[in-house]
């Protein structure tokens, strides 16, 4: 009964704080090199090519397939480093034009007889080479945020924190189609959606304390019941130990952080209705808050999910719910909505980018330049499927690791021979888009010689 009560006791406690910049002024900096954080900010459905890629504006606008077999014409851009001349779909990150490179040129391998949406997004950031993964139909493993997480997130109360801007509640589709975070095969990592939830899971310093509780609470009920069990039982409760130790880990990371939690004022999202580039815009805030703060250094940003059917409202730019899915499929009715829609994701892009780079760090630099931020779609194009020539823009350079301010182009502007391509792959025209996340997680520290079906890192990437 003692516990019962306790239980009751600890049901309704929150709180609501949140953490402080840096400030010069306060002299709270207890480090002179900030640390080191990546992040990626997922496009469903590919991009409009005319509107995104450079040489590509008078180009034919393409019909659907479902083939994945056609190349779009190539970007017109010598091979390598380029000076960055944004295009129409790109204007939103002006401001910001020497903190981001475009990169051109990125294939993605595909494993046929699987589902070309599921697979892109599910796929996107797995350390999976196609057909290595018996127990899914997708190469999917663990993905690179996880797989960087044991580098640069231990130390963190979150190891990778996962956000999403789906906010319909009618499951139109698989698992697969809306998530790109996963521990491992058929493991994924729940994203957040609620920003209210969001919110109170992050920045809630009272439920720190109720956490705990809750925590001692079920390690007590366990070593109690552990006392009373055979040997394979024990087994399994080492396991059971295990999981809840990660929960206590997490708690003493937070209460770590507590009193920098309780310094900023950050305003509950309220219960109602958002337009969508607000909803967007505020989910984005709580993800760039918890990197500031030190919450998490490694976070993905879903921006919709693929082949979700269900229309938006896209309130700045129609008068009524549209799909961007089915719009994708007839470029030739819908080529100015769907510009329209690409410019509108690139101006929530750029809002974040944008925000990163106005929050001073200890050493004078912003959070962006400490960051590594890319935008990106599993798809190059939404009426062909192709997985070739995908749209990727990294920001920041993560602590000057990477250049900036460039235009690099890695296509190598042929056609191959279909007949010596991997059997897994459409035709392709450039490099695997895993020598970008190899580059990325090997300038973050990481010790690996390959990473998917990598087959290098770019050089021409590195500062």
């Amino acid at each position: 009964m003692r516990q019962v009560a306790r239980r009751s006791f600890l049901r309704g406690i929150g709180g609501t704080t949140l953490a402080l910049p840096w400030m010069e002024s306060l002299g709270v900096a207890t480090a002179t090199t900030p640390k080191q954080r990546i992040a990626w900010f997922y496009v469903p459905i590919g991009v409009v090519r005319r509107g995104f890629f450079p040489g590509e504006s008078e180009a034919n606008i393409p019909r659907f397939s479902g083939s994945r077999k056609e190349i779009l014409q190539n970007v017109k851009s010598p091979l390598g480093l380029n000076p960055l001349e944004l295009t129409s779909t790109q204007k939103p990150l002006e401001r910001v034009k020497d903190k981001i490179t475009f990169i051109t040129g990125m294939d993605r391998a595909f494993q046929e007889g699987t589902d070309v949406h599921a697979q892109c997004a599910s796929c996107f950031l797995s350390s999976a080479p196609p057909y290595t993964v018996t127990q899914s139909a997708y190469p999917l493993a663990r993905t690179l945020d996880h797989v960087l997480a044991d580098k640069i997130g231990q130390n963190t109360p979150f190891k990778t924190l996962e956000f999403s801007c789906n906010s319909h509640n009618d499951n139109k589709e698989s698992i697969y189609f809306d998530n790109i975070s996963w521990y491992g095969t058929e493991h994924v990592a729940p994203s957040m959606r609620d920003p209210r939830k969001a919110y109170r899971r992050l920045f809630a310093t009272q439920e720190i304390n109720a956490s705990r509780n809750i925590t001692d609470l079920v390690l007590e009920d366990a070593r109690s019941m552990q006392r009373n069990l055979g040997y394979a039982d024990r087994e399994k409760f080492s396991e059971y130990f295990d999981s809840i130790r990660t929960i206590e880990t997490q708690v003493e990371r937070l209460e770590d952080l507590k009193d920098e939690l309780s310094k900023v004022k950050f305003a509950e999202p309220a219960d109602a209705y958002l337009p969508r580039g607000e909803y967007i815009r505020l989910m984005g805030d709580l993800m760039v808050v918890a990197l500031q703060t030190g919450l998490t250094n490694i976070a993905t940003f879903m921006i919709g999910p693929e082949r979700w059917d269900t229309p938006y409202m896209f309130e700045t730019l129609f008068d009524k719910p549209r799909s961007h899915h089915q719009m994708s499929h007839n470029q030739g009715k819908f080529i100015d909505d769907l510009l329209k829609v690409d410019r509108f994701h690139m101006e929530q892009f750029a809002y974040l980018v944008e925000k990163m780079d106005s929050i001073e760090e200890a050493n004078g630099t912003s959070l962006l330049d400490n960051t590594i931020f890319t935008y990106g779609s599993g798809l190059g194009d939404g009426a062909t499927h192709q997985y070739s020539s995908l749209p990727i823009i990294v920001a920041g350079s993560g602590g000057g690791k990477l250049i900036t301010g460039k235009h690099l182009n890695l296509a190598n502007q042929s056609i191959p021979d279909p007949a010596k391509e991997r059997k897994y792959s459409q035709p392709t025209n450039g490099l695997s888009l895993n020598n970008l996340w190899l580059t990325q997680a090997k300038a973050l520290g990481l010790k690996l010689d390959r990473f998917a079906d990598s087959t290098g890192e770019i050089g021409q990437l590195l500062a």
